[in-house]
């Protein structure tokens, strides 16, 4: 959300290989007297979906060259664009927001997808987050009157952004083709991030009626041991070699090939200046 904001370095965007990313998908476990809820799927954003604390609603990408970026994903998702705040762009498809592209402010910042997550008050999450071991990178910070935006680490340093709506609520669309469908966190310690996370979005992971947009994955000793905890933000393709051909002719390259997840059939690429993401086909 908010432009030229910080996020987690290059090496913690490095995909995982295709022999190390098998199995993975697990859900957030929950505290023992709490069960997941199901993990069906939808495309529209309801109202209280939209607000729901911990609901993933909204990812923007850290580009050294915004206009490149535009045309790298508005060839391969079909977006269009419009000017957003600041010197960010929204990319549209079929008219509704579904991300952002922002310029890097300096050459040593990351190029990254970041994802956020809803809150309905930033400052009293924050204050959640520090307590749980978690870090802010950037506190609750004023986007204009598009809401609060906040960029925090979870306490192994996987960062991820906060999103306390005004007039902008996130994705107008989500889970289908060319939008935002799954964000993955790597991580080094899988029963840290079930704790911290589960307490953090409680009612997004296993209220009633829940459906999560996110699971974590354990990183193994077959990720090189520079590779921090990350999360990797996933789009939904239709075909997904088709997908992958279109990344290679647009400039990028395909980290790991197509693998099977619990939640979809996944190949893990990166654009055209390195920001790297996943192609999920369900």
């Amino acid at each position: 959300m908010a432009e030229n904001r910080a996020s987690g370095n290059e090496e913690g965007q490095a995909a995982a290989t295709e022999e190390s990313a098998t199995g993975t998908g697990e859900p957030i476990e929950p505290p023992a007297e709490a069960s997941a809820g199901p993990r069906t799927e939808a495309s529209a954003v309801t109202p209280a979906e939209a607000y729901a604390e911990g609901v993933p609603c909204w990812v923007d990408a850290q580009l050294a060259d915004v206009e490149a970026g535009r045309r790298f994903y508005g060839d391969l998702f079909g977006w269009s664009f419009e000017e957003a705040h600041g010197t960010s762009v929204w990319a549209l498809l079929d008219g509704e927001p579904v991300a952002a592209l922002a310029p890097k402010t300096d050459g040593r910042m990351p190029t990254v997808w970041t994802v956020s997550f809803v809150t309905p008050d930033a400052a009293a999450l924050s204050r959640r987050i520090t307590a749980a071991g978690g870090q802010l990178v950037i506190p609750p910070t004023p986007v204009g009157e598009l809401g609060t935006a906040v960029l925090a680490t979870d306490p192994e340093g996987a960062v991820f952004g906060l999103w306390q709506a005004g007039s902008h609520p996130g994705f107008g669309r989500r889970r289908e083709v060319g939008t935002f469908v799954w964000a993955e966190l790597y991580t080094r310690d899988t029963a840290a991030a079930n704790a911290f996370y589960g307490d953090l979005f409680h009612d997004a992971l296993f209220g009633e009626g829940a459906r999560p947009d996110f699971g974590r994955a354990d990183v193994t000793d077959v990720y090189p041991p520079e590779m921090p905890p990350h999360f990797l933000t996933h789009f939904r393709v239709a075909d997904l070699d088709e997908a992958l051909g279109a990344v290679q002719r647009l400039g990028g390259r395909v980290q790991a090939p197509p693998f099977e997840t619990s939640y979809g059939h996944v190949a893990v690429v990166t654009d055209n200046q390195g920001a790297s993401f996943a192609l999920l086909r369900r």
